[in-house]
């Protein structure tokens, strides 16, 4: 194996020559395509591999939990043994051997792995709204918000920073409005609404501190060996925008940290983004052009990026023409939707005379793939037929043992496991109403008493139109009790409730709430339980 390429695959009668990714041109992004079952985890384990052994740090996703093999080297005793020695001889592999690779496990709910955090600050409004699904309206909202708590010095840590600072701007909503633009409680309480759905999905473990550390996962081992960063993603995929926009924002973050390097002898870092059609489906267009323009200029910073996912047509255009290292696994077209996209991976290809790229696609086995790499001055190879090399690590997941002496045994064990909370907006908002309370109230400590508990559930206020009023007492009287709705007449006077009739009021109401959630929570579970 040439110590400045990786070896892809190749050799036979019926096929090429061995084919070789040139550590060089590593940088210049790639695809791995193919429909299910057809061997893209294989290719992208053979590259992490060839990577790693380069002395090249990787990070991908593992959607199944068959890349947790990584760790691990294969074995006389798989069942596959025979079929990968054969295959290995076919090719020409003559050094294949089996061997483990240097590999820390990461994930976003720290089960799996280590945790992975960053702070609501360096995820960005941009991304941050992407994640909510929010429309153009509440996206402003959002950049307000952020920009509030930076003129006020307040760090936005977690999602419960963001829930404070967003009832501060919903509460001030008139006087911000004439300082930041016009904002509406309505938008507020939506954005609030779409927070409580992502923590429901889990979204509120990724935020907060310790935040990662690039430096942690672009690291070589004390042999020259890249790590290899894996995140558990198996349950993350169960909320695929949580995963695509976290994939984002770590790309966004390699861009943004980084120095320039030009053009290296091999990548600095190179990304891997499983199931990239996620990260697409239904994106504003806003979002495709920061990552086509990631794309497009990370590459001068020594990060390759490349994109795993079923059909090519998945990227779009202006992505895909940026993808130099190509490996084609084989596609299906039972429809015409499928024959176009079908015919349209086939004229991405540098042709070659010798067989028809098109009629190729289909026919391809399992393990097998058209392959095209940038070749000497960057410019892409005849596309050719290619028996994939067979991995030296194992075929198949890790068990949970293992995975867990990988990771107690990791040098970043103990550094992310543990939360920090530090003071923050959430503290710093908190902090002014709990000075407010007792400066209004005199001093003195809020008592409650049951009296006074009822009496505030019971308030009504008394600056209503004495036509509302009368509207609400006949929707709880019987029709025959129901009088007639005075007009409406402009009150003489406003009179304000105190701060203990707020509070109680508030209080009552949060009591109320929490004592019907358990109610209903205890009975549909007990239903459930039945069952």
């Amino acid at each position: 194996m040439d110590q400045d390429s990786i070896f892809i695959g190749g050799g036979g009668e019926d096929y090429a020559v061995a084919q070789n990714l040139l550590l060089k041109y590593g940088n210049r992004h790639g695809l791995i395509a193919g429909a299910t079952g057809t061997g893209k985890t294989v290719s992208l384990q053979i590259l992490a591999e060839g990577f790693s052994q380069a002395g090249v740090p990787v990070f991908l996703a593992d959607v199944k939990s068959d890349l947790s093999g990584l760790a691990a080297a294969g074995t006389h005793e798989h069942k596959l043994h025979d079929k990968l020695i054969s295959r290995a001889e076919t090719i020409g592999f003559e050094d294949y051997g089996y061997d483990d690779f240097p590999v820390v496990f990461w994930d976003l709910f720290g089960e799996q792995g280590h945790p992975v955090r960053t702070t609501v600050t360096e995820m960005g409004p941009l991304l941050l709204s992407q994640l909510l699904g929010l429309n153009e309206t509440q996206e402003g909202v959002i950049n307000i918000a952020f920009t509030i708590a930076d003129d006020q010095g307040m760090l936005l840590l977690d999602l419960k920073d963001l829930r404070a600072i967003l009832n501060h701007v919903g509460e001030n909503a008139s006087e911000i409005s004439t300082t930041y633009g016009y904002v509406t409680k309505s938008s507020v309480g939506a954005i609030l609404r779409r927070l409580l759905v992502l923590e429901q999905q889990g979204g509120e473990a990724f935020f907060g501190e310790p935040a990662l550390k690039l430096t942690d996962m672009i690291a070589l081992t004390p042999k020259g060996q890249g790590r290899i960063n894996i995140l558990a993603a198996e349950k993350l995929m169960q909320s695929p925008k949580l995963y695509a926009t976290f994939l984002l924002w770590l790309l966004s973050e390699l861009f943004e940290e980084l120095p320039e390097v030009g053009d290296p002898d091999k990548p600095k870092f190179v990304f891997f983004f499983d199931e990239a059609h996620l990260l697409f489906e239904d994106a504003p267009k806003a979002l495709i052009d920061k990552v086509e323009m990631v794309a497009r200029l990370i590459r001068s910073k020594g990060v390759g990026v490349y994109f795993i996912t079923q059909n090519p047509a998945d990227v779009p255009d202006d992505i895909l023409g940026q993808l130099g290292n190509r490996v084609q696994h084989a596609l299906r077209a039972y429809t015409p939707r499928d024959r176009k996209a079908l015919r349209a991976a086939a004229q991405t290809f540098r042709l070659n005379p010798r067989f028809d790229a098109e009629l190729a696609i289909p026919d391809l086995g399992t393990g097998e793939a058209l392959v095209s790499t940038l070749e000497a001055k960057g410019a892409p190879s005849m596309v050719e037929r290619t028996l994939v090399r067979p991995p030296s690590s194992r075929l198949g997941p890790l068990t949970d043992a293992e995975r867990r002496d990988i990771i107690d045994s990791s040098p970043l064990f103990g550094v992310y496991d543990d939360p920090i909370d530090r003071e923050s907006a959430f503290e710093q908002l908190n902090g002014r109403t709990e000075q407010a309370v007792p400066q209004a109230g005199g001093g003195g400590e809020l008592t409650i008493d049951f009296e006074q508990f009822n009496s505030a559930r019971r308030y009504v206020p008394t600056n209503v139109p004495a036509a509302r009023q009368t509207r609400a007492s006949n929707r709880r009287m019987a029709p025959a009790q129901r009088e007639e709705a005075p007009a409406a007449k402009k009150p003489r006077g406003r009179q304000r409730q105190t701060v203990a009739e707020a509070a109680m009021k508030s209080f009552a109401r949060s009591v109320s709430s929490r004592i019907g959630r358990e109610i209903v929570r205890g009975v549909l579970g007990g239903v459930f339980r039945g069952r």
